[in-house]
């Protein structure tokens, strides 16, 4: 058995998947929060929290690294940690540096760090000459308004250090782009509590089809598993409306996106102890990167990719976060695709109706998760405002993302909000 640290997490799905995959694989973990009321706060009411289930749950300032690695050191004398690991992007570099400060498993500090900072990002695929759209990083405006000029309009603005699609905006002119860094501005604090660093990055906007490519690496040996889709929508924003494992792509697309993939996470040294998400447009110009996370995809894509290959992806980062070989090898689990369809608000109000009991019996669906009526609702501006999603699967072919678009169309028509 083997003892983790979890530092922090997310409190959606991953919440709860990585917590299930440390057990299931014989192993125990330590949690370190700065704040648990975050995390039971959102427990399903009358149930505990899985991250309850931790043999230890401590508290500390984890946005303090200075005060955190000696307690860390201090912690590990008596307990004794095999690994550290963290699903949240926000505290992926300071896993690495602890992991590296107690000399356990994981990948280099600086590539984490490297990959978790788009601007960083860009400058090093650049460097290394894999393909990524024309980009500026400044923080004044009259820099910026140049950048963009040369740039040219219409472009992408974006944090350098957030994630789940927050304040990243379509800006066709000046005026658009003045408001979008205005509303970076507002906002000098992450969700976390951790103080943003105030510069901006514009890059060109891409055309083309979105995927991801998920990978695992271990000991120098990067492995692809396979090509997720993706549906955007929610302009001028960019959120995530859903998702199909495998990717409904022609081969020589496929082969393309993994390609870019392999290369931009070897460029930035992922190569040891990471579970990647790379994202990747298929552009008329060829593939370009998107941007490279450092740890299993969000919005269930990992179970997407479990339903239809049996290859665990959160139970392999458990074992790349302890320096073992994870299992990818997989199965027949029955299903040829697997989708999920996420409801977007599109208006804002109060959730007065939505009845999706129906449809947990319809031919494919593999889950259903809906807001209770009564929840507040904003229109969509990243990917944090889901009122629910439809998972679906389909024995036969690549059919499951249209069956989850038209059970999400039979949500809509239903749903009511005041």
């Amino acid at each position: 058995m083997a003892h983790l640290l979890m530092v922090e997490s997310w409190v959606g799905s991953m919440s709860r998947l990585l917590p299930r995959a440390i057990r299931e694989g014989g192993h125990t973990f330590t949690f370190l929060t700065r704040d648990l009321h975050h995390y039971l706060r959102s427990a399903p009411e009358g149930a505990a929290h899985p991250l309850l289930g931790a043999r230890h749950v401590i508290t500390a300032d984890t946005n303090d690294l200075d005060t955190l690695l000696p307690l860390i050191e201090r912690l590990h004398e008596v307990l004794r940690f095999d690994g550290v690991l963290t699903s949240c992007d926000y505290y992926l570099p300071t896993a690495a540096r602890i992991a590296g400060r107690l000399g356990l498993p994981g990948p280099a500090p600086d590539a984490v760090a490297n990959a978790c900072r788009k601007d960083a990002t860009r400058r090093v695929l650049a460097a290394a000459g894999v393909p990524g759209p024309r980009f500026a990083v400044h923080e004044e405006w009259a820099a910026l308004a140049r950048a963009a000029r040369g740039i040219g309009y219409p472009l992408v603005v974006k944090p350098v250090d957030l994630c789940a699609g927050m304040f990243v905006r379509r800006v066709d002119d000046e005026a658009q782009l003045a408001a979008a860094v205005g509303a970076l501005t507002a906002f000098p604090v992450n969700a976390r509590g951790q103080r943003r660093d105030p510069a901006v990055l514009l890059e060109e906007l891409l055309d083309g089809p979105e995927v991801s490519v998920e990978t695992v690496s271990h000991r120098g040996a990067v492995q692809v598993v396979g090509v997720t889709d993706k549906s955007i929508g929610g302009s001028p924003a960019f959120v995530e409306t859903g998702h199909m494992f495998p990717a409904a792509l022609v081969a020589a697309d496929t082969e393309a996106a993994e390609q870019t993939a392999l290369a931009a996470v070897t460029a930035l040294g992922l190569i040891d102890g990471v579970v990647a998400h790379t994202e990747v447009k298929l552009t008329s110009a060829g593939p370009r990167v998107v941007e490279v996370n450092p740890r299993p995809a969000g919005n269930r894509i990992t179970e997407l990719v479990r339903h239809v290959t049996g290859i665990d992806l959160t139970a392999c980062f458990v074992e790349v976060s302890l320096g073992r070989e994870p299992d990818v090898r997989g199965g027949r689990t029955g299903l040829r695709s697997a989708a999920i369809g996420f409801l977007v608000p599109e208006t804002s109000g109060t959730l007065t109706s939505l009845d999706g009991g129906g449809l947990r019996d319809a031919p494919g669906v593999l889950e259903v998760r809906l807001s209770e009526p009564g929840a507040q609702v904003t229109v969509a501006g990243s990917n944090n405002e889901y009122l629910g999603h439809i998972m679906t699967g389909d024995t036969e072919g690549l059919g499951a993302r249209d069956r989850a678009e038209a059970l999400l169309d039979e949500l809509r028509s239903a749903m009511v909000i005041r």
